[in-house]
């Protein structure tokens, strides 16, 4: 199931500079992601992206978790500081 999700994002250094999208659109992984934290809902977000369906947003949260996944860990310095 995950292997299927993730099947609907993409790269491509051609469509928004190469961030993870949505295949077949220009909504990527990073506005979903967004919009999650601020608390929309699954369906809001549909609602606002009809051509989103749910798994496209599954498969948003299944890509996150596997970047976050890797052994690989870059630290970061907090904003402001």
């Amino acid at each position: 199931m995950i292997k299927d999700l993730l099947k609907r994002v993409g790269i491509n250094p051609k469509v928004m500079l190469g961030k993870p999208v949505i295949r077949g659109t220009r909504i990527t992984v990073e506005l979903i992601l967004e919009k999650l934290a601020a608390d929309q809902t699954i369906e809001e977000i549909l609602n606002d992206y009809p051509r989103l369906e749910r798994d496209d947003v599954l498969a948003a949260i299944a890509y996150a978790r596997a970047v976050v996944g890797t052994d690989e860990i870059i630290p970061r310095t907090p904003t402001g500081r």
